[in-house]
Order: C-alpha cells, then structure tokens, then sequence
C-alpha cells in the first residue's frame, strides 16, 4: 500500500504539472490567474524598497523628514520612495498606483520601466500618468499579443469602435469624435487589410455612413457593398465622390450657422445628418497618375481630400486613409494631407522612413519598436496620435467572409444619402445577391 500511495501521489504531481504547463502555454490567463499573480505580488511587496533603490527611483528625504527621523531615535534616515496607493490584479497582469515624491517625474520611472520588468520577473511594465504627481504602472504577466482574445466588455461609445488589444491588455478603440482622422501604413503581408475588417465590422454595426475609395477596381472593399453608401473604384469614380462629399460638407455647415451651433453633435437630432467615414484603401492610387492630363484631377482630389481633413471633422465627416508608404514623394499636398491625420497606426513596414513617415512627428521613441515588428506576427502595430502617445497593438484575426457577412446582416442601417445616390453600388450589390442564390447550399462566394 505505501508504494501504491507513493505512486498515485507522484502521479498526482505530474499531472499537475503538466496541468500547469499546458494552461502556461495554452490558456495563459488561467494561469497567471493561478500562478503568476500571486507570486508577483509576492515579489513585488518583498523587493519594492531594494527594486526601486537599484534603479535609482528615490529622492532626498525632506528636512522636516529628517528632523523628525533623527530626533525619533533613528540611526538612519531611508531615502523616499514613490507611495503605494493601490496593488490591483487583472487578468493579464497587474496595476499599481503610484504617488511620486518631490523631485521625481513621470518619466523617471518610464526610463526605469524594463529593468523593473526584470526585477518582478513581468512580460512588460508600461507608465500611465493618471493626474499630477499620481501615476499608474500596468504590467503585463504574459504576451498578450501572441494570442488575441478580447476581453469581453469593451468600450462602447456613439463613434467608439473596439479594433484591436494592446499590449498592457487593455482595448484600443477607433474613437471618432476624439480622434476624427487617421492614417494606417504597412506593407504587404503586414496585417494592414486585417486592421481594416475589424474597423469595417465595428463600424457596420453604427448608424453612420460608410463611403469606400479603392482604387485597385474594388477588390478590397467590394466585398462590403451591401453596407457601403458609396463606392469608387477607379481614380475617376474617386474624384467625383470626393467632390460630392466637399459640396455636402459646405451643406452642412450652412445648416450648423442655421442652428447657431459649432459642431454636429450640437444639433438637434431630428435635424442632426448622419456620420460619414470615408475609408480609401490605397492612398498612393489618388495621388500617382500616368499620363500629364490626369495631374489636374490628383491635384483636385489632394485639395478635397485636405479641405475634409482640415474642416469636416465639425460636421461629422471623418478620413479613414491606408497606404503602404505616405510621404512627400507622392507629390504635392501629401505631407499637408498627412498632418491632418491625427491618429496613426503603423504595421510592419520595409523600411525606417516610412515608419518615421508615420510617426516620427508625433511620437519619435515610437519608431524603433515599428521598426522591429517580426513578419511572423501579422497583424501587430504600433499606435499613436499627436499626444505623443503610444502603444503596441494586434488585431484579432477576422477572415474576409466574417467582415463580408457583418455588412448584410446590418444592411438596413445603410443610410439614405440622396447626394451619394449616383455612387451606391446597387447593380452590384444585385449581381451579387443573384451569385448567392445561384450557388449551392453551404457554398460561400469565396468558393
């Protein structure tokens, strides 16, 4: 009998440990659940005063400090450390609430952020200020981007679009009436077209307007016609939509001064339009002409496409604008148009310029993370807009046919907008209605 128990007990310990190894790499929340936060913590509360002191975050104390330390019977007065005002776990990692003392900064401790990572033995530790002289440390127990799982409540908002998971686990959202504008760079393979599917199924599920400019004949955004109010395929088609477009926003600023009011939201809704996201797939196709007699046409749609990025933000028109590169030598107007986009995310890329084309001017320490994005992670990026702020992100994967698909269930919240009319893609949304009845049962359009 005691070798039997000997066995099951050994038994029972392997088990458990090959338990824990299968959830370390398969379900990596369970485990840092179970395991990696209570010996975080664990670490964390024993090492804070040496860990801090190491990587030189204390100041002084202050004279009234002291005083009162050296007349209170101490032989030694400790240096001040930052106070902890709340340890909270997540199921990803692990926040901590700071309050810093005179003399030191937010940024102090930023420099110091990788070798506390390796001092509590965490995946990542990321600085976010909450209020003057009170910051946040978020760490991250494991690689959240390796695998995306969204979490399952997100932010929700009137133009709030979940997209995609940072790397401190938290959700970054398309948030329009903070963010109106953006531009998104990447080269091929790099999970550009991926980004896109979950802004396009976000989106499709909002009372807005959706305008598509894909130049390269439809085939990226084709596929979502039934939820598109407009659709423009070749340079020419682009042209005249973006002049539809400038002529409804001159409208609709008659009706904001009608009103007396200096935005869309400020309208009463009976009389407020509808949202509008203009979505171009490959920029560089507006801006690039092979013949001289098609220069008049790209400068009149550079001057459109900056007259929205300057104005339309006010009357609820917003610029969703891709491109593998975006820079001056596109020709005139391109850096002028890229300034008016205040949001950016930046996939894998070939080359340093063209990250530094998209953040360099907003967020320079940004560009060396961009800048060593591996191919075999398509989908991560880096984000940021002109607070100087940023961050890693990944987009969950999303396969054309679930984007597609998102479209036609939420079809009738398709507008309609009388000056997009000559636009909507109808005959193709019919022919393309008459495809799938004709296919057979369980077949998809992709087959």
């Amino acid at each position: 009998m005691p070798d039997l128990a000997t066995i099951l007990e050994a038994s029972g310990a392997l088990s458990g440990a090959a338990g824990l190894g299968y959830a370390k790499v398969r379900a990596p929340r369970v485990y840092w659940s179970l395991i990696g936060l209570p010996v975080t913590w664990g670490r964390f509360a024993t090492t804070y005063r040496s860990t801090m002191e190491a990587c030189g975050l204390t100041v002084r104390p202050s004279r009234i400090r002291a005083f009162v330390g050296r007349h209170g019977g101490r032989r030694e007065v400790l240096p001040e450390l930052p106070k902890v005002r709340r340890v909270r776990g997540t199921a990803t990692g692990m926040r901590v609430r700071l309050r810093l003392p005179a003399g030191l900064e937010p940024t102090d401790v930023a420099a110091a952020s990788e070798r506390l990572r390796h001092a509590w033995g965490v995946h990542s530790v990321r600085v976010i200020v909450i209020r003057p002289g009170v910051i946040e440390l978020r760490m991250t127990g494991y690689d959240v981007l390796h695998r995306v799982r969204m979490p399952r409540q997100v932010p929700t908002g009137p133009m709030v679009v979940p997209v995609a998971l940072r790397d401190d686990g938290t959700v970054f959202v398309r948030d329009y009436r903070r963010v109106p504008h953006a531009l998104t760079l990447g080269a091929n393979q790099s999970g550009k077209s991926m980004y896109q599917r979950n802004l396009i199924k976000g989106l499709a599920k909002l009372p807005v307007g959706l305008i598509g400019i894909d130049c390269k004949r439809g085939v990226e955004q084709s596929a979502y016609m039934p939820r598109l109010s407009a659709l423009a395929t070749t340079p020419a088609e682009a042209a005249e939509v973006l002049e539809a477009l400038v002529r409804e926003m001159e409208s609709r600023f008659d009706l904001l001064s009608k009103h007396g009011v200096s935005e869309l939201w400020e309208l009463p809704e009976e009389v407020r339009p509808v949202p509008l996201v203009v979505l171009v797939d490959e920029v560089a196709e507006l801006f690039l002409v092979a013949a001289k007699q098609d220069e008049e046409r790209r400068d009149r749609m550079v001057m459109q496409m900056i007259r929205l990025g300057q104005l339309a933000r006010a009357v609820g028109v917003f610029l969703e604008i891709c491109g593998q590169r975006f820079g001056s030598e596109l020709g005139r107007g391109a850096t002028t148009l890229r300034a008016q986009l205040t949001g950016r995310v930046v996939h894998r890329v070939n080359d340093k310029q063209t990250a530094e084309m998209g953040l360099g001017d907003i967020a320079p320490e940004a560009v060396p993370s961009a800048t060593t994005i591996p191919p075999d992670l398509p989908g991560v990026a880096v984000a940021g807009d002109s607070s100087g702020g940023w961050s890693r992100i990944r987009t969950p994967k999303t396969t054309l046919d679930e984007a597609a698909a998102v479209c036609r269930e939420y079809a009738h919240l398709t507008p309609d907008l009388p000056f997009l009319a000559p636009f909507r893609p109808t005959r193709l949304i019919d022919l393309l209605t008459a495809h799938e009845s004709l296919m057979a049962p369980g077949q998809t359009s992709a087959d």
